[in-house]
C-alpha cells in the first residue's frame, strides 16, 4: 500500500489484482481493483484460512502449500494475465506467495518485482530439512511447467531475477551481504494509519505495553498476558476481541481495534505473536519486543528478534505468567534491548522505505 502510494504520488499509474473484497478492504478507496480470484476458490477462503490457523508445524507447512499457495496461484492466474492485458503495466510487483502474478509477467516478457512481505524466505528457513525444502521448490517448479514454462527456464518464483523488494533490512536479517544486487532491504513501508477512537487519557504516563495477536486466536496466550501484567508498575493495551478478558484489573485496558501506528508512539515494548509487519513497526519505533511465535514465518522472525537483541521469545502455547511476566521485565529495564531496538530503527530510517522501493522499480522500466 505504501509503496503503491508513493508511485502514484509521483504520477505513476497503480492498478491491482487479487482477491477484490480483501483489496477493497484494505486500499484507498477509489483505487483500481481489477478482480483475479474467481469462485470457488474465493468462496473459501475463510474456511481456508480458518483451517491453516488450526495446525501447526510441518503440517501448517504442508497445509499452506498444498491447500493455499498453489490453489492459489491456479486460481489466480486467469485473472492476472487478464488484468495485465487489460492495464498493460511496464511493470508487475508480485507478492512473494502469488505464484500466478511472476508467470503471467514471464510469458509476456515484463519486468517483475517480488514484494516481500516478511523476511522469513531470507533466512532458508527449512534449510535444515532438505527433502522439506527441495518438496516446496518441487511444487513451485510443477506451477511453472503446468503453465507453459519451459524446463530450462525454471526459477524459484518466491525470488525475482529483476528486482526483490525485502521491506526489512540487515539488522533484522542478519549478514545480507552475499545477496545479489537486484536484492533490495529497504527497510518497512508503513501503511496509513488506522483510524479508531481511542481513550488517550487512560495513558496516565507510566511505562505501557501493547499486547496483540493481529487477528491471531490465542485466548489463552491472552489470560496469561493478563496474568503475568497483573501487579506490575505498567499499564497494557491489550488489542483481543470484546469478552475474552472478563474482568481485566486495572491496568489493563482491551479494545477490539487500536490504532496502532499511532499507539505505537506511546508505547515502552510490544508483546506480539511475531507478525512481521508488527514485529517491523515495533521496531521501527525502537520498541523491545516478546515474541510468542505461532506458525509461519512467525518462529524464523523471533529467532531473528532474539539475535538483533531486540527482544525475548517465549513459547505461545505453554508460556505461563511468571516467564511471560520475566520477559517483559527485562525488555522493559534492560537497557541492552532498547539500544538493541534503537539500532534496527535507525537502520530502517536509513534504508529508504517505500521511497526507495519506488526508486528501484523505476529504474525496471
Amino acid at each position: 500500500m505504501a509503496v503503491g502510494a508513493e508511485l502514484a504520488r509521483r504520477g505513476h499509474n497503480v492498478a491491482w489484482t487479487g482477491h477484490k473484497p480483501a483489496l477493497e478492504r484494505m486500499l484507498r478507496s477509489g483505487s483500481r481493483i481489477l478482480p483475479a480470484c474467481g469462485a470457488p476458490f474465493a468462496d473459501g477462503i475463510e474456511e481456508v484460512r480458518n483451517e491453516w490457523e488450526r495446525l501447526r508445524g510441518p503440517a501448517a507447512l504442508r497445509f499452506l502449500w498444498e491447500d493455499f499457495v498453489v490453489p492459489l496461484g491456479e486460481a489466480m492466474l486467469p485473472g492476472v494475465e487478464a488484468a495485465i492485458d487489460r492495464f498493460r503495466p511496464n511493470v508487475v510487483i508480485a507478492d512473494q506467495h502469488v505464484l500466478a502474478a511472476p508467470v503471467a509477467a514471464r510469458r509476456r516478457g515484463l519486468p517483475w518485482a517480488t514484494s516481500a512481505a516478511t523476511s522469513a524466505e531470507f533466512a532458508r528457513p527449512l534449510a535444515a530439512l532438505p527433502k522439506v525444502e527441495e518438496w516446496v521448490r518441487e511444487l513451485i517448479a510443477g506451477f511453472q511447467l503446468s503453465h507453459g514454462i519451459a524446463d530450462e527456464d525454471l526459477i524459484d518464483l518466491r525470488f525475482s531475477d529483476h528486482l526483490v523488494l525485502a521491506f526489512c533490512t540487515g539488522a533484522l536479517v542478519g549478514d545480507v551481504s552475499f545477496f545479489p544486487d537486484h536484492f533490495a532491504f529497504v527497510g518497512p513501508a508503513s501503511g496509513r494509519r488506522q483510524t479508531c477512537d481511542f481513550p488517550w487519557q487512560w495513558l496516565d504516563g507510566r511505562p505501557a505495553v501493547l499486547v496483540t495477536l493481529d487477528g491471531s486466536p490465542g485466548e489463552r496466550f491472552f489470560r496469561v498476558a493478563e496474568d503475568a501484567v497483573r501487579g506490575m508498575d505498567v499499564q497494557a493495551v491489550f488489542a483481543a476481541p470484546s469478552g475474552v478478558l472478563a474482568d481485566p484489573p486495572p491496568n489493563v485496558l482491551v479494545r477490539e481495534h487500536v490504532p496502532r501506528l499511532k499507539l505505537l508512539e506511546r508505547m515502552a515494548a510490544v508483546v506480539s505473536h511475531g507478525d512481521h509487519g508488527t514485529v517491523c513497526e515495533s521496531l521501527a519505533n525502537g520498541l523491545p519486543l516478546v515474541v510468542a511465535p505461532v506458525r509461519g514465518d512467525q518462529p524464523v522472525t523471533a529467532r531473528q528478534v532474539e539475535a538483533s537483541g531486540a527482544g525475548i521469545a517465549v513459547r505461545f502455547g505453554r508460556v505461563r505468567a511468571g516467564e511471560l511476566r520475566e520477559a517483559l521485565d527485562a525488555v522493559l529495564s534492560e537497557a541492552a534491548y532498547r539500544e538493541a531496538a534503537g539500532r534496527v530503527r535507525d537502520s530502517f530510517a536509513a534504508a529508504g522505505g517505500a521511497a526507495e522501493a519506488a526508486d528501484r522499480l523505476e529504474k525496471l522500466t
